[in-house]
């Protein structure tokens, strides 16, 4: 159970969640706040998966090759590097953003030493790449059904609570839409998938994206893309109906 200190901190990184969907350092408190039993799981079993002293022993980490664009640009068309590389571009964003978000949000967590440090950090970094694995975008719906899939990866329970929040605030919105259908479908295939956290991500940026789903057994998001058809759908609605 946590004390009534750590709760306070939650509910304020809730409160302030709740107020402004892009405030990610918030994030970073809830999950750390509320991780530390599945984050000793999720190493655990990480340190017995096959690439466990690979990764580890790297002479570079992860972050360092998303950053890289030089690199990105220079893999396959079609491969996964490519693909990551315009995510980013599209979206506006850096490897650099989620880092600067945990040290805000204290996730940089100085609970952690070592090896375990280094796997953590690891996911943390490896969020982005996820979303163009699993086909979700960075929309509302596409950060929630993306957080199912995660949880079904990770086991953090302040995920469960922030996927509450985004859909309820979501169907008080717009209950129009079905996004009930797409984050259970997140659920379930994360629960499919291979287990994300063991992925060998530098040597699967260099292969076709189609290669890297088939490989680890990562299926289309039908429900979600359904939805996010539906949201644009009413967007361009509204846009003539605006002129």
């Amino acid at each position: 159970m946590f004390g009534f200190g750590k709760w306070r901190v939650i509910a304020t990184a809730l409160q302030k969640l709740i107020a402004d969907k892009e405030d990610t350092k918030q994030v970073f408190i809830i999950l750390q706040a509320m991780g530390r039993r599945s984050s000793v799981r999720s190493y655990k079993r990480f340190r017995k998966s096959a690439n466990a002293e690979k990764i580890l022993r790297a002479e570079r980490p992860l972050v360092s090759y998303l950053k890289d664009r030089k690199w990105l640009a220079a893999q396959p068309e079609g491969s996964l590097g490519r693909a990551y590389l315009d995510f980013t571009v599209t979206e506006q964003i850096s490897a650099d953003g989620l880092t600067q978000a945990s040290v805000d949000g204290g996730g940089a967590n100085l609970e952690l030493t070592g090896d375990h440090l280094v796997f953590s950090e690891r996911q943390r970094d490896a969020h982005d790449l996820w979303h163009v694995a699993t086909g979700y975008g960075r929309d509302g719906l596409g950060e929630l059904s993306l957080l199912a899939f995660t949880w079904r990866q990770l086991g953090n329970p302040g995920i469960l609570m922030i996927i509450a929040m985004g859909y309820h605030a979501t169907m008080r919105e717009a209950p129009q839409l079905r996004i009930g259908k797409a984050i259970r479908e997140g659920f379930t295939r994360g629960r499919k998938t291979h287990w994300l956290p063991a992925a060998d991500w530098e040597y699967l940026l260099t292969r076709p994206l189609d290669e890297v789903r088939r490989t680890l057994n990562i299926t289309p998001p039908k429900a979600y893309d359904a939805v996010a058809d539906q949201v644009r759908e009413l967007e361009q609605a509204a846009l003539i109906a605006a002129e």
